[in-house]
């Protein structure tokens, strides 16, 4: 980065010019980045801290669901400055992603397999049953077009990733794409609020909850949220069920490719870019999260970790709740109508009683 730049960047962090940068061009990179994530990075870990305190004296509610609640309730008295934004996007995205790979390291590669498996069934059936309501009721709804296809992706695989991976391969427009997470957003909330009061209401075991969180909610990070409330066991299950739900967004997107270039055939419009990048659409942070279930089963990790470490990935969450909820803007959940946020209640409601009389079926409920 030529050193204009570097002063730019500095200057929009909020630094002063009395800063003193280090000597090397990458490290007035480095330097420069983290001084422009910190401010955001901090008020998130202060939330954190605020939400690990109250939830030791709630466990039941638990500190993920504080630290969003608070977040939103500070962006609500006062929406974070452009100064605090990087630090918090940051703090929502990669330190959850970073959660998941710490919380691999207390797993084995057998148990990931074994569960993955076992989980198929229910799976494949709330996949397919989301993908057709998405369909029905869009028709019934009069949700058409992009919206209607990046709701129900985002709903039947993984929320907002499943979006930006669908918009990847149809190049939808960003106001549809801007209603659609909003969509998902906010039953993901719903989710987390509700999910762990109902599974004790109905005295779901830990295996039982973790595969209904993991198949009926929307997004990685609130799977990860209400389960780890429920509990360790339930998380454990909850995580690796959702990882391998997300993995049905590639041939949904090659599916979405190839559709597209079809009928933009049949239309008689030139077709190019056809391929579809793999990195484009599949997280690069499940395969380091296998990375760190393959060490643990190699005995990399030692046994004495494990604990700690789980507590780490806990905090992690908690502060990329508390993210996640400061880096929310009522007022677009809004401005998205109620025919999007219609459509995301009948697919979210769908997806987790198909869940419930699947798990029933299969006996695993």
């Amino acid at each position: 980065m030529p050193l204009q730049e570097d002063v730019q960047f500095a200057l929009e962090a909020g630094l002063t010019e009395t800063a003193t940068p280090p000597v090397t061009s990458w490290a007035r990179t480095v330097f420069y980045r983290v001084a422009g994530l910190g401010p955001g990075v901090g008020i998130t870990a202060a939330v954190a801290a605020v939400a690990t305190a109250l939830g030791g004296l709630a466990p039941v509610v638990g500190a993920p669901v504080i630290a969003i609640v608070c977040g939103i309730a500070l962006s609500l008295v006062r929406k974070p400055s452009a100064r605090l934004q990087p630090g918090i996007a940051f703090s929502s995205k990669n330190v959850l992603k970073g959660s998941i790979v710490v919380f691999g390291t207390g797993l084995s590669l057998s148990q990931v397999l074994s569960t993955g498996g076992k989980s198929l069934p229910v799976l494949v059936g709330t996949l397919v049953t989301a993908l057709g309501m998405a369909w029905l009721a869009g028709r019934l709804l009069g949700v058409r077009g992009d919206v209607l296809t990046m709701v129900g992706v985002g709903t039947a695989v993984c929320g907002a990733s499943a979006i930006a991976a669908t918009d990847a391969v149809i190049d939808a427009d960003q106001a549809d794409v801007s209603y659609a997470i909003a969509t998902i957003f906010t039953f993901n909330v719903v989710a987390v609020l509700s999910y762990p009061t109902l599974g004790h209401l109905f005295g779901f075991s830990q295996h039982a909850f973790g595969l209904w969180a993991g198949t009926a909610i929307n997004d990685l990070s609130s799977v990860v949220a209400a389960s780890t409330i429920y509990g360790h066991a339930a998380a454990t299950y909850g995580v690796i069920v959702k990882l391998t739900r997300t993995l049905a967004i590639i041939p949904i997107s090659l599916g979405l490719a190839g559709l597209r270039a079809w009928r933009r055939g049949q239309r008689g419009e030139a077709v190019s870019g056809g391929r579809v990048e793999l990195r484009r659409i599949l997280p690069l942070f499940i395969a380091v999260f296998m990375v760190a279930v393959v060490a643990n089963t190699l005995g990399l990790v030692p046994a004495g970790w494990h604990h700690p470490l789980s507590d780490l990935a806990t905090w992690m969450i908690t502060a990329a709740l508390a993210a996640i909820g400061l880096s929310t803007d009522l007022s677009h959940i809004r401005r998205t109508g109620p025919r999007p946020l219609g459509l995301g209640m009948v697919l979210w409601l769908t997806v987790g009683l198909t869940s419930l009389g699947l798990q029933a079926l299969t006996g695993t409920l």
